[in-house]
């Protein structure tokens, strides 16, 4: 099955040339031409009806939903779409990591329903798996989405005070809310979350290049509103200080990711290190932009273990 990418430009726009790095190049990279983007990704996640097939990442899902302790629709507030589903080790304790996931999807696709693959490995080694819901656009806007993610962090800190870290993970857009997490001040909230890991797998940093393109067209931002939602332009202001100089932030990126994932990804993760955070940039190997995630199935995948290691130093 083909792995499509949602079109990223407007013919004839301003910021066509940018946007194209992150649209056109990407598809060439995945071994697409542009005019197959017409299969689009839903299929890939299996939004769409059940005859185009299933996928290992659904049946992962599925299987952690039937096999795993879980408490599904957790409401972190009260919109309707500020739900998490939460999966245990089989081994109960008061003091686990907390590990929480944030789903891509362009910021308007996707689902913590289709989103569990990863609850088997990681529960197999006495984490906690969050996978975390957001109010997608058109519903949701970026400072709404980023807004939520936020506090789901503060609902868990004060459901589990007792854990042992909480390790923030998120993929392409997921990869930005975490990233703005990273950024976040606490004090509004009245709490301050065990944070002690962030995972940034083939994330998007700078959202500027996406104002000129079809895509923003359900995300109605300005240029106000991707400077302020940029993770790489808040840490050039305003550096994190609720997050320790010992809190690790790995920046991962796929080796056939496109061009321009491969930019952000490097230069934020200069930022970070040049702010004084514990960042590392690592790029894996024989992977593009969806396959980094989906492989999260498997305890003896790089970015697995990758996870596990930060979550688990001497592992």
């Amino acid at each position: 099955m083909h792995k499509a990418v949602l079109s990223w430009v407007v013919p004839d726009s301003p910021g066509m040339e940018l946007a194209q790095r992150l649209s056109v190049k990407h598809c060439l990279s995945a071994g697409l031409q542009p005019k197959e983007r017409a299969l689009t990704r839903t299929q890939q996640l299996g939004l769409l009806p059940p005859e185009l097939g299933e996928n290992e990442v659904l049946l992962s899902t599925r299987k952690a939903r039937a096999t795993r302790r879980n408490q599904l629709d957790v409401p972190y507030g009260d919109g309707e779409g500020e739900k998490m589903d939460i999966y245990f080790p089989d081994e109960d304790s008061k003091a686990f990591p907390l590990f929480l996931f944030f789903h891509g999807g362009y910021w308007q696709s996707g689902s913590k329903d289709d989103s569990a693959f990863m609850v088997t490995p990681l529960t197999a080694q006495g984490v906690v798996v969050v996978i975390v819901a957001y109010d997608i656009a058109p519903k949701g806007a970026l400072d709404r989405m980023v807004d939520q993610v936020t506090r789901s962090v503060v609902f868990l800190q004060r459901r589990y005070p007792s854990n042992e870290g909480i390790y923030l993970c998120g993929h392409s857009a997921g990869a930005h809310l975490a990233a703005m997490v990273l950024l976040a001040s606490w004090t509004k909230h009245g709490v301050t979350p065990n944070l002690q890991g962030f995972l940034l797998v083939s994330g998007i940093y700078d959202l500027e290049p996406l104002i000129y393109t079809s895509q923003n067209a359900p995300l109605h931002m300005a240029l106000e509103d991707a400077q302020r939602n940029s993770p790489q332009r808040r840490l050039e202001v305003a550096p994190p200080t609720p997050v320790g100089p010992a809190c690790p932030v790995v920046v991962v990126v796929g080796q056939h990711d496109s061009p321009e994932f491969h930019r952000q990804s490097r230069e934020f993760y200069e930022t970070l290190h040049r702010v004084g955070l514990k960042a590392s940039l690592q790029e894996l190997p024989d992977v593009d932009h969806f396959d980094i995630v989906e492989n999260l199935t498997r305890e003896d995948h790089a970015l697995t273990q990758i996870i596990l290691k930060t979550i688990f130093p001497t592992l």
